[in-house]
């Protein structure tokens, strides 16, 4: 039996004809059921534009948020892990920055530092042309003190020299070595930098200096 779509065609298009007026529970099967599908579609659009876009954005939000957590999660979890190796290693990091506090002296141990390095030029036979301290760089929490020395020797005890002040007990360097000869005498210039930690009163006004500074 053949299927005459021109027939079919007609029949759909006629139930759309003389609605006006008309209740819709009164309409034939096909504009009810178009009407139905628009209702349905306009109320979807309608919820994801006002409801679920708003929740699905909540949603990626929450995602994220997931994966941040999980990570942060992960990273203590590791440190909870290696805490004993961490204790153990901010333990040798106190002992080295005490070890190091030990070796620099205080603002009343300076004078006797002085001496040491006036004493490591003198005990190995060497003249002292200036022996002259500058004034003193004070940073956050140690002071560094220049002393510009010019001494006179031969090149065995100026070595020598050097070597004493390596082994003083406080932190001493040598910077901007100059060695002349004149009249078969070594002549050496050099900026010895000792350094001092601050006591509570001198690092409390660094820092409200500092407070003061304007911001740049």
């Amino acid at each position: 039996m053949a299927i005459n779509l021109n027939e079919i065609g007609q029949s759909f298009n006629a139930q759309f004809q003389g609605l006006n007026g008309l209740h819709p529970g009164l309409w034939p099967i096909a504009p009810r059921l178009a009407s139905a599908i628009g209702i349905l579609i306009v109320v979807v659009g309608l919820g994801w534009y006002f409801q679920w876009d708003s929740q699905m954005a909540d949603i990626e939000k929450g995602q994220a948020e997931e994966v941040k957590l999980k990570s942060e999660y992960k990273n203590k979890l590791q440190q909870a892990v290696n805490l004993d190796a961490l204790k153990a290693q901010r333990e040798l990091v106190l002992q080295y920055v005490a070890t190091m506090e030990k070796q620099l002296p205080s603002q009343a141990e300076m004078a006797a530092l002085l001496a040491d390095i006036n004493q490591a030029g003198l005990g190995r036979g060497l003249a002292f042309d200036s022996f002259k301290p500058g004034l003193p760089a004070v940073k956050d929490y140690y002071a560094e003190l220049p002393i510009a020395i010019k001494i006179q020797g031969s090149y065995h005890d100026l070595g020598q020299f050097v070597a004493d002040i390596a082994k003083l007990p406080r932190i001493v360097t040598l910077n901007n070595l100059s060695i002349t000869s004149a009249n078969g005498a070594l002549t050496l210039d050099v900026t010895a930098k000792t350094f001092r930690y601050l006591n509570r009163d001198e690092v409390q006004d660094q820092a409200d200096k500092k407070k003061k500074e304007p911001k740049k």
